[in-house]
């Protein structure tokens, strides 16, 4: 067994999985007390390596691609005193730090572990949900099937008219967020098919952040899009094979008499209801003013070709 123990959490490593225990007190950030107790698997992890200083050293973790959603979503983002992979190491600790590297290091090897090859799925679970964002314009919800936005006193006219949201996940492409500041910072969700880009505080697909409150609202911010992101299809997903020709055209291609296959079927009813349902948001942006009357019939006439 490896352990390391300092004020921002403990580090054990028995062979088979690492367990990172956040630490408690105040100089604990918000986002090492909201993920808890993490338990990685030797399978998930891509390397681990100490880097020394002169007063203090770092432990860093670094996963697998497409192993953790959380990786995933913040995608480098985090301040190192906000990254649950990574701890600060006192000097006098560097003995400890650099023989729970070497453990992990023999155990990938013995274990053959493919550090260099993405998974085609996380390994590690996303957040749990319910989950809430409390941004400085509205609040976001998100209970792992849609997400609900809500906008309060603060928020700029053009996004009130479009009034409270409910957005199912299936109409979600991604998710994308910036750490709290006071330009740009906060969470938006990218929604399928053609969309014209609008700064944060008129997207209604948007909740701002102001760092009003950095630490709560990062481990918010954080928390949010890996929940997302772990319920999102898998960025190295295998694509699903082509459905086989029923009937008569199975006959006609195993008999080689087609060599194409049977033209696609007409738009099914779920994409005719997301076609209404993405033009009627882009009516109400442009009645809010958010869209031009180019950009309007732009986006418009892109939607109408996509589908």
């Amino acid at each position: 067994m490896a352990e390391i123990t300092q004020k921002d959490g403990r580090w054990s490593f028995d062979g088979a999985v690492l367990r990172i225990v956040p630490g408690h007190g105040r100089g604990v950030h918000g986002v090492r007390t909201r993920m808890g107790e993490l338990v990685v698997p030797l399978a998930t992890i891509a390397g681990v390596s100490h880097e020394a200083g002169r007063k203090r050293g770092r432990l860093r973790l670094r996963m697998r691609a497409g192993a953790d959603p959380f990786t995933q979503a913040t995608s480098g983002q985090l301040p190192d005193r906000a990254d649950p992979y990574s701890l600060e190491v006192e000097a006098e600790r560097a003995p400890l730090a650099e023989y729970l590297v070497d453990e992990v290091r023999n155990a990938l090897l013995l274990d053959q572990v493919p550090v260099d090859t993405p998974t085609d799925r996380y390994l590690m679970p996303g957040p749990s949900v319910p989950l809430v964002l409390n941004g400085y314009d509205g609040k976001m919800h998100f209970d792992g099937e849609r997400l609900r936005i809500e906008w309060g006193w603060a928020t700029e006219e053009a996004k009130k008219a479009a009034g409270t949201r409910t957005i199912p996940l299936s109409d979600i492409e991604g998710v994308e967020w910036r750490r709290p500041n006071w330009e740009d910072g906060g969470l938006r969700l990218v929604p399928k098919g053609p969309h014209v880009p609008v700064k944060p505080s008129h997207d209604p697909f948007c909740v701002v952040t102001w760092g009003l409150r950095e630490g709560r609202e990062t481990a918010e911010l954080s928390m949010m899009a890996a929940a997302i992101t772990a319920r999102l299809p898998h960025p190295h997903a295998a694509p699903a094979p082509p459905a086989a020709p029923a009937g008569e055209e199975r006959v006609a291609l195993a008999k080689g008499g087609a060599e194409e296959p049977p033209s696609p079927p007409p738009v099914a009813s779920a994409d005719h209801d997301a076609l209404l349902r993405r033009l009627r948001e882009l009516g109400e942006l442009h009645q809010a003013g958010v869209l031009t009357d180019e950009e309007f019939s732009r986006a418009k006439q892109a939607l109408l070709d996509r589908f």
